[in-house]
């Protein structure tokens, strides 16, 4: 399995990302969310990790458009209908799932890889 890296291309949070794995000459597959949606069953995988709450950007304008602040939801139900809510990047490998920016756990993927 290769290293994937989710995002939007605009992000530069996720370019963060893709310069970290790209200088340490990792390869990658890059997914870009605003070309297609994570698919339920690769949701369901990545929360098998991660809270599906943590994965929720806070800061994002999708966020703070659906009042989301004040409301109560099922944050994975919510990440399927509206992905626009999902915090980037999101590094994968085998089990393992970074979300944000993590630098460390970026440096442990790439000792895994190297």
């Amino acid at each position: 399995m290769e290293l994937q890296i989710i995002g939007r291309k605009s992000c530069n949070e996720t370019r963060r990302a893709e310069r970290f794995f790209k200088e340490r000459d990792i390869p990658y597959q890059f997914k870009d969310l605003k070309e297609q949606d994570v698919s339920e069953g690769e949701l369901k995988n990545i929360c098998s990790q991660v809270d599906p709450a943590e994965l929720i950007d806070q800061d994002s304008k999708a966020y703070k458009k659906g009042g989301y602040a004040y409301l109560e939801y099922d944050p994975f139900e919510e990440l399927l209908e509206n992905q626009g809510l999902l915090k980037t990047p999101i590094v994968r490998y085998k089990k393992k799932v970074a979300v944000g920016r993590d630098e460390q756990q970026w440096k442990q993927l790439a000792e895994e890889l190297s």
